[in-house]
């Protein structure tokens, strides 16, 4: 069982959250490719307890999520506040 993301599920992320039709770079895309990326390499984790280096790819990860949020609400509160309600539910 692989826990990387494939391409099909990468494309079905995009076109769930993209903004237009050639839209790949939005942060609300990149927020939920991140968002999926983590949760798959979390329960990596939870399975392989020890695996210190993909424990350090998902803290960058999360970091890198948190600045696209932080970039989202700078720049727009609405769009902010629909992508924290993905990410919690």
């Amino acid at each position: 069982m692989s826990t990387m993301l494939t391409t099909k599920k990468k494309q079905n992320i995009i076109k769930k959250n993209q903004l237009h039709d050639k839209d790949t770079g939005s942060p609300e895309v990149q927020i939920a490719i991140l968002s999926k990326r983590i949760d798959e390499l979390a329960g990596h984790l939870k399975e392989h307890k020890k695996d210190n280096s993909s424990r350090r790819g998902l803290i960058k990860m999360v970091a890198d999520r948190r600045n696209h949020l932080k970039h989202l609400e700078k720049t727009d509160k609405t769009r902010f506040e629909t992508e924290t309600k993905k990410i919690k539910a």
